[in-house]
């Protein structure tokens, strides 16, 4: 409150008096001051890095992580650290006939150099779970900024949305990059910093190929803006999204792949578009219902229109649906797009105070079906024989050996192994340059089936609860 000058006491003819010191807090006092200095957004953003990285690492200890995609990306970080080019023995797998037995160099597959951005972590922490941590530590600042922007009800809601959760339950995915990339560039356009918008969306083009037309459809919107910055920022994008896409596909991939092409510009199957069985336009409701359908009455929601249309006239049915990883680039876009139709004005009047809320308590409803809620199950926590025996399977692969592991049992052994996927529809053993097999016998792995528990010229070595190692004789 600011009081008028008038009402302040003649002070000209007192004498000066010493200003008493203030006694110093005692500890437990600076401590409260200094939780409650912690913002909002900030609270919301550590909150969601330890529930995260909790699940995570737990996902991963049960053996639930696999080969695709946590091995792949293990191999490809360790590459990076060890300053080679990336490349996975386990990506081999579904390679051109021929090529199984080598590591396949992952730029030939998805453009996504900003993984080498893991590369110091992973030099000082050599594991696995390194990426996970990172996944985790991404995700939760995209919190940090949605948060900031939207408050801490529309951030929980964010946190809790289901596409971030089939990201944190499914594996470790580049996509994870482009969250708070997303989230930056969207904030500062709302916030009309139209050059931070700009530079920030830029950098989506090192997450992945596709992002390309992302960045496009953002530098439309910001031509909209009319003329000055904003115009010149959308211009920039406009000619920098679709060229580096263009010169990805067509040049940089094709240069790495071995077959010398980009293999998924074969995938499209537009005829099928709408033969989903309601699958695709359930995507669509679970993409919007997070925000009570209100992110339709922003522009923003354009920028989801490339990713839904690349994986709507996929012939992959694994990129129609919710599952997997595939949505979590969409949840920025949609909850930006609710605080920009919010601040707008573009909501119900009798609804505007009362949104924030209802998102949240939405977003809880939905979420209690997804992965996150399994960290209250007693079930998630207890170590099954099953567990204990994959543990001891794997204990047993010698530093520095050559193995063809199980889905589940890949990503365990990638740190301190040269790892081939066993995979007895997909890969011929025989053709893989391995000393050691270690396999579940009982769970199938991605487009397999269970391995068997003998292989012609391997010995068994150890066998319990469905897991077996065999060394070659």
């Amino acid at each position: 409150m600011t009081l008028a000058t008038g009402s302040l006491p003649d002070t000209s003819t007192a004498p000066a008096r010493p200003t008493a010191r203030p006694a110093a807090l005692p500890a437990r006092g600076r401590l409260r001051r200094r939780v409650r200095s912690v913002s909002p957004a900030a609270t919301l953003g550590l909150a969601s890095f330890a529930l995260y990285a909790l699940y995570a690492l737990r996902h991963h200890a049960r053996f639930d992580t696999g080969a695709y995609d946590l091995g792949i990306f293990g191999q490809g970080v360790r590459a990076y650290a060890d300053l080679r080019l990336p490349a996975s023995e386990i990506r081999a797998a579904t390679a051109a006939p021929g090529l199984q037995d080598v590591a396949f160099p992952l730029l030939g597959d998805h453009f996504h150099p900003v993984l080498a951005t893991l590369a110091p972590l992973y030099r000082l922490f050599p594991h696995v779970e390194t990426l996970l941590i990172a996944q985790a530590a991404l995700a939760a600042w995209s919190v940090y900024v949605v948060t900031r922007s939207g408050g801490p009800w529309i951030g929980a809601a964010y946190a809790l949305s289901w596409g971030i959760q089939n990201l944190i339950g499914f594996d470790f995915h580049e996509v994870t990059f482009a969250l708070p990339l997303l989230a930056l560039a969207l904030a500062a356009y709302l916030d009309r910093r139209w050059t931070a918008c700009a530079a920030w969306a830029s950098a989506l083009l090192l997450v992945k190929e596709d992002m390309g037309a992302t960045v496009l459809v953002l530098g439309l919107l910001l031509l909209r803006r009319g003329p000055g910055p904003a115009r010149r920022a959308g211009l920039a994008l406009c000619v920098l999204g679709p060229t580096a896409a263009a010169l990805i596909v067509l040049v940089v991939i094709p240069h790495f792949n071995p077959g010398g092409a980009y293999v998924y510009l074969g995938s499209q199957n537009p005829a099928g578009t709408l033969a989903a069985n309601g699958t695709k336009a359930l995507t669509l409701l679970m993409t919007l219902l997070p925000t009570l359908f209100l992110a339709a009455r922003s522009p923003l929601l354009s920028l989801a229109l490339p990713t839904l249309a690349w994986r709507f006239l996929s012939d992959n049915p694994s990129y129609w649906g919710i599952h997997f990883h595939y949505s979590a680039v969409l949840m920025p876009i949609v909850f930006f797009a609710l605080i920009d139709a919010v601040s707008r004005g573009k909501a119900p009047t009798r609804l505007r105070g009362r949104i924030p809320l209802a998102v949240a308590l939405t977003a809880a409803a939905i979420g209690s079906f997804f992965p996150l809620a399994r960290i209250v199950t007693p079930g998630f926590w207890t170590d099954t024989p099953r567990i204990t025996a994959a543990r001891q399977a794997v204990s047993l692969i010698p530093n520095g050996a050559r193995v063809a592991a199980g889905h589940n049992l890949a990503p365990h052994l990638t740190d301190r192994a040269t790892v081939f996927l066993f995979a007895p529809d997909i890969t011929d053993v025989r053709r893989q340059p391995v000393d050691w097999i270690v396999s579940d016998t009982e769970r199938p792995g991605i487009g397999t089936r269970p391995g068997p528990s003998e292989v012609s010229g391997f010995r068994q070595v150890f066998a319990a609860d469905g897991y077996v190692v065999l060394r070659r004789k």
